[in-house]
């Protein structure tokens, strides 16, 4: 199990010497999933994805740039200059266990960049875009990983700002990215999916949880130490139903009641799990939590963009 936990990026992972190893364990493969959900997302959103070769090598494509790629790459320099608080929180992971060189480090973080971006421009030009929007949100998104984890910004130094970074990166940017590639990005639906954000804002809060130690010595604000652990976990799981229930109105002011009430069922038992596990201990519980809580939250999302893409949304610029 601790095996399967060093491939995947995840808390309480083995230590290895393989070089490969390393390297996909500083990518943490289990945050691409809603990433790559969030392209998914997009081209439903679209309302002009078809099952065709071309489009599914599109949507493969825009998988690969948000998950491994650029995904990749926000978590591999999140390492880098996370370095000395992991050698506090999580000190078997590959830089503070001295398991590979800061130079190979670089390298990789250069290479899933350049590689990332190239991969944008690609999809671009299969799209016909005049405006190159998909290279654009890409490089942009990039620009949002530096600046959240490196000096002099480290947006992650301050709870709120930090975690809605992150949140929007990981719901917003690659909805943007397959809304845009299949269709068209119009502000109603941007501006959607940021206040949608707003629950990656208390998705985000749960993975602050296991850096707490090593976040309160180094004086990164994050929401547990600001608030405690008690209060920020109401926080958490306040964002997280708060801001679905608002994508509910929105899908009842738009026409779409039928979604709205499988929103609804979707919500519930995110609610249930957050009694269970969220609110009781935060700390020993988080990764039981997202497990069991965040399926229903992304298909909740799967339902918004379907409803999206057969409303007028879609058309408002």
């Amino acid at each position: 199990m601790s095996d399967a936990r060093q491939l995947l990026g995840m808390k309480g992972a083995s230590g290895t010497s393989n070089i490969w190893k390393l390297r996909l364990q500083l990518m943490k493969p289990v945050t691409w999933i809603p990433l790559i959900w969030g392209v998914i997302c997009g081209a439903a959103a679209s309302g002009n994805y078809q099952w065709k070769l071309d489009h599914v090598l599109a949507a493969f494509a825009c998988m690969l740039m948000s998950g491994p790629l650029l995904a990749g790459f926000t978590q591999t320099i999140n390492d880098y200059y996370d370095r000395d608080i992991d050698a506090i929180n999580e000190p078997y992971r590959p830089i503070p266990s001295g398991a590979i060189p800061l130079g190979q480090v670089k390298l990789q973080i250069w290479l899933l960049l350049i590689a990332g971006l190239a991969v944008s421009y690609g999809l671009d030009i299969w799209a016909n875009h005049s405006t190159p929007v998909v290279f654009l949100l890409a490089l942009g998104g990039s620009f949002v990983s530096y600046i959240y984890s490196a000096p002099p910004l480290k947006l992650k130094q301050n709870g709120w700002l930090g975690n809605y970074a992150l949140g929007a990166s990981y719901i917003a940017l690659p909805w943007w990215a397959g809304q845009a590639l299949f269709g068209q990005l119009t502000w109603s639906t941007a501006l959607l999916t940021l206040a949608y954000s707003l629950a990656g804002l208390g998705i985000a809060v749960v993975n602050d949880f296991k850096s707490v130690e090593g976040d309160r010595e180094l004086g990164l604000q994050s929401l547990p130490v600001v608030f405690g652990i008690k209060t920020a976990s109401w926080i958490s799981a306040g964002m997280i139903d708060i801001f679905q229930l608002a994508m509910v109105a929105v899908l009842i002011a738009i026409g779409q009641h039928f979604a709205a009430v499988l929103l609804v069922l979707l919500i519930v038992p995110q609610i249930t799990f957050q009694d269970i596990w969220l609110l009781r201990d935060p700390v020993e519980f988080d990764v039981k939590y997202q497990a069991s809580a965040q399926p229903f939250l992304v298909l909740g999302m799967l339902v918004t963009a379907l409803a999206v893409g057969h409303s007028p949304l879609t058309q408002l610029m």
